[in-house]
């Protein structure tokens, strides 16, 4: 039977300098008099003595895991728990990997600003839309500009019109000292966005390998096929043979 030790598992350190286990209990750490047994492919066995749990573990080749201390009396199972550590890990891994972590991108913006510039702000909003972001806009105000809050407003109201097909309106208008912020959220997921991202490039690649494959047929010398000469071709007919 493996014991793992207590060096196994994970602690919380605590300042006065007491830990606490995270991980359960297993084989001879179980210090009760007896447990409710699972066996390793969930039947219930029955309350035993600990004394004939850990007996059933040894001679199965599997590890006694308390898996309810709080139960009376407490719940342990046979199994693999080298095995079953290593596939719970697999599985927070995958399960982190599949996670979307929302990011909020922010774009600044003057009450009075030029069109051109205009123009620039809003090419970067829809660039973070497209890519499944959420955009915190905010409007600026200097000196007088404070007493006209309706410019930025407006300001904001036509930009979320120009957006409108690629987010909507997360979080309305509001002052804020002296800026006025809105959010816009993208409809579409950001792993939506980044499988076409990635579809995107790979059709991109593969009109590329194309054309490569175009350009090198093209370059490629024409092959000339030679006629075979007969016989009577290198004889001439007045000769006599």
């Amino acid at each position: 039977m493996r014991d793992l030790g207590a060096a196994a598992a994970r602690t919380i350190h605590y300042l006065a300098g007491g830990t606490i286990t995270t991980e359960p209990r297993i084989n001879e750490r179980i210090r009760v008099p007896e447990v409710r047994l699972v066996g390793p492919n969930g039947e219930q066995v029955g309350i035993v003595r600990i004394d004939d749990a850990l007996r059933l573990a040894q001679e199965a080749d599997l590890d006694l895991v308390e898996v309810a201390p709080t139960a009376r009396p407490p719940v342990a199972k046979l199994m693999d728990y080298g095995k079953f550590k290593y596939e719970t890990a697999q599985k927070a891994r995958e399960s982190r990997r599949n996670q979307t972590h929302t990011v909020i991108k922010e774009m600044k913006l003057r009450p009075k600003i030029d069109a051109h510039d205009y123009e620039t702000k809003k090419g970067h909003v829809v660039r973070f839309l497209r890519s499944g972001d959420k955009v915190k806009i905010t409007i600026m105000f200097r000196g007088r500009e404070q007493h006209r809050p309706e410019l930025g407003f407006r300001l904001l109201q036509r930009l979320a019109q120009d957006v409108e097909e690629l987010g909507f309106v997360e979080s309305t208008p509001r002052q804020d000292g002296r800026n006025m912020t809105m959010v816009i959220g993208p409809h579409r997921k950001k792993a939506e966005a980044r499988a076409e991202v990635r579809a995107e490039r790979a059709a991109q690649v593969a009109e590329r390998q194309a054309e490569k494959e175009a350009v090198r047929a093209d370059r490629a010398p024409a092959s000339t096929t030679v006629k075979p000469r007969k016989r009577s071709d290198n004889v001439d007919s007045d000769t006599d043979v």
